[in-house]
Formats: C-alpha cells, sequence, structure tokens
C-alpha cells in the first residue's frame, strides 16, 4: 500500500494568511496541518508517500519534511501546475502508485480514526474503491452519499446537493485499486473546469466496485478559518465534535 496526499490548492477560503504561506503549513496543536496526514499514514504502517503540491511551495516543503526520514517515511513530490481537481491530482499519482493499492488524503482533512485496520481489510477487499463517511449537519456543502437501504450499498454521491438525500458526507480519505486509474482518463472537466473525484467514486459505483464505511470519530475539513479553529480544539482536546457548520 502507497500513500499519496494531495496538498497543493490556492487556500483561498484561509484568506489572507495563504496569500503568503500554504494552508497546510498552518499550526494545528503542535504540528503544521499536513503533519497529521503523514502521521495517519505511519500509524497505518504506510511508509511510501506521494505529496502533490504547488510549485511554489517545493522549497518549504523541502525544508520542512524533505525525503521524510526525520517522521520515518519515504516521501517524494509531485507538482501539480493547475488546480483543476482532486481527480487531476489523484491521476499524477500513477506512476509513483504503479501496480499498487494506494490511499489518498486530502491534506486538510483531519480525523481521529485510525487508518490500519481499513488499509488491511482493503488488500483482501475485491472492490476496486472505498471511502470513508460522516454524519455532517449542513450536507449541502460536501459530497453526500445516498444509501439504498434495502443493499446497504452507495447508490450515488451528489456534489453540495440543493436538497440533499442524506447527511453522509463523503470525507477526503479514498482507498483504490491501481486499475482505477483507467476511469480516471475517462473523465471530463464539470462545469467549474475541474476533474471531479465524485465524478471517479459514481463511475466505480455503477460498476458494483464502490465499498465504504463509517468514521467512528471526529473529522474536518480545515480548509476555513472558523474550521480551523475547531481542528485545534480537537487535537488538543478541547472540543469533543464539530459543528460541520
Amino acid at each position: 500500500m502507497k500513500g499519496v496526499i494531495l496538498a497543493g490548492g490556492s487556500g483561498t477560503r484561509l484568506s489572507p494568511i495563504t496569500k503568503i504561506v500554504n494552508k497546510h503549513f498552518l499550526p494545528v496543536g503542535k504540528y503544521p496541518m499536513i503533519y497529521w496526514s503523514l502521521l495517519k499514514l505511519k500509524e497505518a504502517n504506510i511508509e511510501n508517500v506521494l505529496l502533490i503540491i504547488n510549485q511554489d511551495d517545493r522549497p518549504l516543503y523541502d525544508k520542512l519534511i524533505g525525503d521524510g526520514r526525520e517522521l520515518e517515511l519515504k516521501v517524494t513530490y509531485k507538482i501539480q501546475d493547475e488546480p483543476l481537481g482532486i481527480a487531476h491530482g489523484v491521476s499524477l499519482a500513477q506512476s509513483f502508485v504503479g501496480n499498487s493499492p494506494f490511499i489518498v488524503l486530502l491534506g486538510d482533512n483531519l480525523f481521529q480514526d485510525s487508518l490500519r485496520k481499513a488499509v488491511n481489510d482493503f488488500d483482501v477487499d475485491p472492490k476496486m474503491g472505498h471511502v470513508f463517511l460522516k454524519k455532517v449537519t449542513n450536507p449541502m456543502a460536501y459530497g453526500i452519499a445516498e444509501i439504498d437501504s434495502k443493499t446497504n450499498k452507495i447508490k450515488a454521491i451528489e456534489e453540495k446537493p440543493a436538497n440533499p438525500k442524506s447527511d453522509l458526507c463523503v470525507t477526503g480519505i479514498y482507498l483504490y485499486e491501481a486499475s482505477v486509474f483507467r476511469y480516471m482518463k475517462q473523465l471530463v472537466p464539470s462545469n467549474r473546469g475541474e476533474l471531479e473525484i465524485t465524478d471517479l467514486n459514481n463511475q466505480l459505483i455503477k460498476e458494483g466496485q464502490l465499498g465504504y464505511q463509517m468514521l467512528n470519530g471526529w473529522w474536518i475539513d480545515a480548509g476555513t478559518h472558523e474550521s480551523l479553529y475547531y481542528a485545534n480544539q480537537l487535537i488538543n482536546g478541547d472540543r469533543k465534535e464539530p459543528n460541520h457548520e
């Protein structure tokens, strides 16, 4: 199993500080935000990690993380020249992944659960992909999974729905087999000009190739001022669960 962390982007939701520093370097507890994703992968016994980053941030990553030796990881880098979507960022990992299964983390998603069991179970899972869901109070802000009550399988995922069919958010944690890259080549840009990870996952749903599980602990997208504040409280143990609002 290999690890891929998406840590590029412009971080406009955290402006103005992100005009001078990438959001993944902002502090959450005693570490920069990006450390938490790296430590989650390490805990799951994943040593080979690819960071997808912006070109301008490369010198800072070299200084902060380098080759990952201090964290007992093997870290390499790939540049995403333009913010063309999560699926585009994942597609850049194909040569790094090779034939291995891999896990993708969004670098601004922080969570409590260990990934170790899910990673181990995926090695014997016949499905091509696996997502992690979390109940939220504001489903219109996320990609939302609709679950078939009879089969307990995901029927579809809708991105930021006006009329959500559930309150189950698809979090920024994804497990994939290497064969998923053939589906990525079929994706077309959305209305916002991006290759959407939701489109990829919906294709896997149609093929009966997407599994899921619920996150039991807290989860937060720390990409806004309010959620970054909540993330620090969660990491420090001052808050039990974010409002997701």
